[in-house]
């Protein structure tokens, strides 16, 4: 069976956080609530929208109703691609892997269907042997079964995959899976996750060769 590269998606392969950050302010907007920067946002993400939205009006001293997270899912995946953008290298990488025979899964907290229409607005859902939302399954990162999950749809298994994030929960639940873990340091996660995982990237261009050193 073919080995796999399971990867993170906000922070590891794109760059979404402009989208993130825009879809949360015009939601608070609808309350008259002053913009959040994005630096502030940025902490935010990588447990889910529900949980980004909680935090996000929570900094306004609010609470999210279940129709603010009903419009907010809504006006993102509308407008998820407006402003996102492959890291540099990723299309390169990934690529790279799959000619050397490397399946490819995506597993992030983010809702499948808008991360599925960010993944082919990026060029990259064609590469990808499975998608795994945070919705797709009964559990999200950090729960190493939605990593499990995540194979199993892409007809891969444990003893041959690896996992790459930027999160605490992406490495989280790649150790809990038994995956060894690459931490993507250009992402949003503080540099002290890395000490966490098994190895760190620099950049993408390191990412095929450490997979290779983590599966030979």
């Amino acid at each position: 069976m073919a080995k796999c590269l399971v990867l993170d998606l906000d922070g590891t392969i794109t760059d979404s956080l402009p989208d993130i950050a825009g879809a949360l302010n015009r939601s608070l907007a609808r309350y008259s609530q002053d913009p959040l920067p994005m630096e502030q946002v940025r902490p935010m993400v990588g447990d889910g929208l529900m949980v980004l939205y909680q935090r996000g009006y929570a900094a306004r001293g609010m609470v999210p109703t279940d129709e603010d997270m009903a419009l907010g899912l809504a006006d993102y995946t509308a407008h998820s691609t407006e402003g996102t953008y492959l890291y540099p290298g990723a299309l390169e990488a990934l690529r790279a892997l799959k000619a050397a025979g490397w399946q490819l899964a995506v597993c992030t907290n983010k809702p499948e269907e808008p991360a599925r229409i960010l993944l082919d607005h990026v060029g990259l859902l064609p590469l990808l042997d499975a998608v795994g939302g945070g919705d797709s399954f009964p559990v999200k990162k950090p729960d190493p079964d939605h990593i499990r999950f995540t194979l199993e749809a892409a007809g891969a298994t444990v003893a041959e995959s690896v996992m790459i994030g930027d999160h605490h929960n992406d490495v989280a639940a790649g150790k809990g899976a038994g995956l060894p873990t690459i931490f993507a340091s250009w992402g949003y996660g503080p540099r002290e996750v890395g000490a966490e995982a098994d190895a760190v990237a620099e950049s993408f261009a390191d990412v095929p060769a450490l997979c290779e050193t983590l599966r030979p």
